[in-house]
C-alpha cells in the first residue's frame, strides 16, 4: 500500500483525498448508515475491449476506500469498479435483486482528475454519484 497526503487528521471522516486519484464511498439507503467491510474490485479495459484488475479493496467503518491506485498507475483510460452487494445483503439477512452494483467510467479524458465515487444502495436499488474535480496543483 501506498500512503496517500492528507490534507486533514487521518480519523476524520469525509477527509480530502486531494492527493489520492480514485476513493470510493459506499451507504445503506435502508439503515441510513455507511457501510463497511464491502469488498469491491476496480478494472482497467484494455486496447482489446478485456478487463484487467488494477485494485482491490474494502470499505472501512466509514464506508471508505482510500489508497486504492496510485496516480503513476491511473492513467487515462475506461474504468470499472465492482461492488459486492450481494455479500453485504447476505450478511444482513436479506435477499438482494442485485447481484453486485459497477459503474464504468473514462478517467482523464480532458486532463488529470480526482474521482470521489459514492454509492447508496438498498436490496432493490443503487445508485452512483461521482465527484470529479481537478488535482492537487
Amino acid at each position: 500500500m501506498f500512503t496517500c497526503k492528507r490534507f486533514l487528521p487521518m480519523n476524520l471522516h469525509g477527509g480530502s483525498d486531494t492527493h489520492c486519484p480514485l476513493t470510493v464511498k459506499m451507504l445503506d439507503a435502508v439503515k441510513g448508515i455507511p457501510i463497511g467491510g464491502v469488498a469491491l474490485q476496480v478494472f482497467r479495459q484494455g486496447a482489446d475491449g478485456t478487463w484487467g484488475k488494477v485494485a482491490h479493496g474494502n470499505t472501512d467503518t466509514a464506508g471508505e476506500v482510500h489508497e486504492l491506485i496510485t496516480d503513476q498507475d491511473f492513467i487515462p483510460g475506461i474504468y470499472r469498479v465492482v461492488f459486492d452487494t450481494k455479500a453485504y445483503w447476505k450478511a444482513e439477512g436479506r435477499t438482494p435483486f442485485y447481484e453486485f452494483a459497477d459503474v464504468v467510467f473514462e478517467a482523464h479524458a480532458e486532463e488529470h482528475r480526482h474521482y470521489t465515487l459514492a454509492l447508496l444502495i438498498s436490496p432493490f436499488s443503487h445508485t452512483m454519484t461521482a465527484v470529479v474535480s481537478k488535482v492537487h496543483d
